[in-house]
């Protein structure tokens, strides 16, 4: 009897179609946002051996977590770095114990989102700090981020200009890739300016490796660093992350979730890795009908997403180096366009309800003010100030009677 042809609807025959899913998403959001993580992981006192170090532990563990939840639950669950958390390090700058400080704070905030999965009453608390608030707060970090690169227009026209451009050109004909050919046009300016300075070029910057640091515990960045970065990862990244799926019919399965990027955070700490959590935009590339027309196949895209962060892993050293190569304003001119969408989100979703408009506005403008008051950031004091100002205005206020 001869064999029947395969039918297109059987797995193999459609397999290639998640797979490349998958190759996007990890492809869009590493070059969409590593700039973010490498900048914010400097501001904190990161040496560029380190931050480099924590984009190598980044991806290996956000790689691991994409695998294993993917193939454990058959979802295209995908796990990504914290980008708001990485803004707000960088808005937060040197705390009191330099980087070990730092790394510390990241423990702890592994340790809260493991926490999250265990005693489900902190979730609880964090969901009760009103979205206005929250999101005011990470619109505040992200705006002196986002200003990048209209300052850079000035500083450095001839290399920030080109990649203003095609930023703005492909922001109109695929928005997908609109940040990440701004990071190739950034790349071929770096590439121009090397050239032209006839600088060489350290071939050991491009090795992979990690760089170990020995946490220190204070009060300015348990304060300072660890409780905001836990606030944003689960307001901004897991609890979207867990809303997109369900858009797309995918109950995320909330305490392994936690758990699996609760323990990649804390594996990732020491080699200078800031957080991991959900993945929330570009989680839809992977759970989408583009992925795969057939739901129980989707899975393989996210498999498929945790495979292409391993590749990238072996080449973090090299993206790193780029960075530190660059021209002073182009980096982060590109790092501020990769914000533009998660600060013009958040100013929105902070300003949306008329009668949460005030703290909302308090918490930014602290938020923004980049003071530290006793060695803690402004993130926290924006926390603070929002909540007291809110407090204030809605204290012995009723609903209206029935």
């Amino acid at each position: 009897m001869l064999a029947r042809p395969p039918r297109s609807d059987q797995p193999g025959s459609t397999l290639a179609r998640p797979v490349l899913a998958g190759i996007v998403t990890a492809l869009v959001g590493f070059t969409s946002s590593f700039a973010v993580v490498l900048t914010g992981l400097a501001a904190v006192g990161a040496s560029p051996a380190e931050a480099a170090s924590g984009l190598l532990a980044l991806c290996l563990t956000m790689g691991l977590a994409c695998i294993v939840l993917a193939w454990r639950y058959r979802m295209p669950i995908t796990a990504a770095w914290s980008t708001p958390g990485a803004a707000l390090l960088a808005a937060t700058g040197a705390v009191e114990g330099g980087w070990p400080a730092a790394v510390g704070a990241f423990l702890v905030a592994a340790a809260l989102i493991l926490l999250t999965a265990l005693w489900p009453a902190l979730g609880a608390l964090i969901a009760r700090i009103p979205p206005s608030i929250a999101q005011a707060m990470l619109a505040g970090v992200l705006l002196p981020l986002c200003l990048a690169p209209i300052t850079g227009l000035v500083a450095d026209p001839w290399g920030v200009i080109p990649v203003v451009v095609t930023w703005l050109v492909f922001a109109r004909l695929a928005p997908r890739w609109a940040v990440p050919l701004a990071f190739v046009a950034a790349a071929v300016v770096v590439a121009i300016s090397l050239v032209q300075s006839g600088a060489p070029v350290d071939a050991g910057l491009l090795l992979p490796r990690v760089e170990l640091t020995a946490p220190v515990f204070t009060v300015g960045a348990l304060v300072g660093i660890a409780l905001p970065l836990f606030i944003v990862t689960m307001a901004s990244q897991n609890v979207p992350g867990v809303a997109i799926m369900r858009s797309f019919g995918y109950e995320v399965p909330w305490r392994p979730a936690m758990l699996v990027t609760g323990v990649g955070t804390a594996a990732a700490a020491a080699a200078g890795g800031h957080a991991i959590n959900l993945a929330a935009i570009s989680a839809a590339l992977a759970a989408s009908p583009e992925a795969d027309p057939d739901r129980g196949r989707r899975w393989i895209a996210g498999v498929s997403t945790g495979a292409s962060y391993l590749v990238l892993g072996a080449f973090s050293a090299a993206f790193a180096a780029l960075v530190l190569l660059a021209p002073d304003a182009v980096i982060p001119a590109v790092a501020g366009l990769a914000l533009f969408g998660a600060f013009g989100s958040s100013v929105q979703q902070a300003i949306d309800d008329p009668g949460e408009r005030i703290p909302a506005v308090v918490t930014f403008l602290v938020a923004a003010s980049g003071i530290a008051v006793l060695g803690v950031s402004a993130a926290f004091w924006a926390l603070v100030a929002g909540l007291l100002v809110r407090g204030a205005l809605h204290i012995g206020r009723r609903g209206p009677a029935g």
